[in-house]
């Protein structure tokens, strides 16, 4: 189902990236509303709008806004692109063409020719969106001169700039770039696959450390391989194929009140035991007694520990005050550090794993 609605906009309420959001009046009441302005043009107060409002009537969850589709019922108010060829959205009414970094016209084509291996850099895979600030956090606190890259999939939101993550990142400094692939799109570098982004984190990028999750959001169905987040297995064989180091963040949650995703998620239990098919480091922090007891049986039960290297980071406390100490408000599925601390913690354990691994 598509869900439509006419709307009019009453107030600009912030812009970050290339994202305005607005507040916007329908026929149903006013609603939080999010324009991308490279799709649809900029945005202004009493400007008719239509919107998608499907995610509102579905009560989704970081996707639960309206979206316009159109302003005044015109064209975009911006410059057409550059000479790329590669189509996102493709073949929907709102396809668009990128340069692609590997493309002949890219001043990078040959970078795709020159290098097949990334060159040991470790790789942080996560599955959820949450979890990127917390690994890159730790890793610029433990060395701050690191260069951290930022690759985005396409299993959750498609435009970057819906991130109010990456937007803090960029505008803190704490990524050198991004890159998107895949129909995701919006990075500094537009990449084709997951091979090809991580080639271009390392040699155009330069990145010391590349951390991969989808954007925000995810799709779950409650089985065992109907989730979006199955992607990691194959992130984590290409971070191997390339030569790369792979780090991989367990979802670890006692909060969730679903029983698959307590302790750790079945989620990383099927990626890891039957999506997987090279070794990647399970990173863990450690936790309470009983906790850690649960979680170490669910490994032991599983057989992770037999496929894959678990390491522990015991410093708890350094990862918890690199989390802390930039004072930003971290949430997944709706709770905060303090309500849901294995979650984050796991996360920046990965960061903090990450960082001690390149010699700088």
């Amino acid at each position: 189902m598509i869900g439509y609605s006419r709307g009019k906009v009453i107030k600009i309420l912030g812009k970050y990236n290339n994202c305005t959001e607005i507040l916007v009046s329908t026929e149903k009441g006013q609603f939080r509303a999010v324009n991308y302005d490279m799709l649809t043009g900029k945005v202004r107060e009493g400007d008719e709008v239509l919107l998608n409002t499907t995610a509102v009537d579905l009560k989704l969850g970081s996707g639960g806004v309206h979206f316009v589709v159109s302003v005044n019922e015109g064209l975009p108010d911006f410059e057409k692109g550059g000479a790329g060829h590669i189509m996102k959205l493709r073949y929907t009414p709102l396809q668009f063409s990128v340069l692609s970094a590997e493309e002949q016209q890219s001043p990078y084509h040959e970078v795709f020719n020159d290098y097949d291996s990334i060159d040991n850099m470790p790789v942080i895979i996560g599955e959820l969106h949450s979890m990127l600030l917390p690994a890159v956090f730790n890793i610029k606190r433990q060395k701050p001169g690191l260069k951290v890259t930022y690759i985005m999939t396409d299993g959750g939101a498609l435009p970057i700039d819906f991130s109010k993550s990456v937007s803090y990142l960029k505008e803190k400094k704490l990524i050198e770039g991004t890159v998107t692939f895949g129909q995701a799109f919006g990075g500094s570098l537009e990449t084709v696959n997951i091979y090809t982004a991580l080639i271009a984190a390392r040699h155009i990028q330069k990145a010391d450390i590349a951390v991969v999750t989808m954007g925000p959001g995810i799709t779950g169905t409650g089985t065992k391989f109907g989730f979006s987040g199955i992607e990691q297995g194959p992130i984590i064989d290409a971070v191997n194929t390339l030569g790369g180091r792979a780090l991989f963040i367990p979802r670890i949650s006692f909060a969730d009140p679903r029983n698959r995703h307590y302790g750790i998620s079945h989620h990383s239990i099927t990626v890891l035991t039957r999506v997987a098919k090279t070794r990647t480091r399970v990173i863990l922090s450690e936790m309470e007694l009983e906790k850690q007891k649960y979680v170490t049986e669910q490994i032991r039960e599983s057989g992770i520990d037999k496929q894959h290297d678990i390491i522990m980071i015991e410093d708890v406390k350094s990862v918890e005050e690199n989390i802390t100490s930039y004072g930003y408000e971290l949430t997944t599925m709706g709770r905060s550090f303090s309500q849901d601390r294995e979650f984050f913690l796991t996360a920046g354990a990965a960061g903090y794993a990450a960082a001690e691994l390149v010699e700088k």
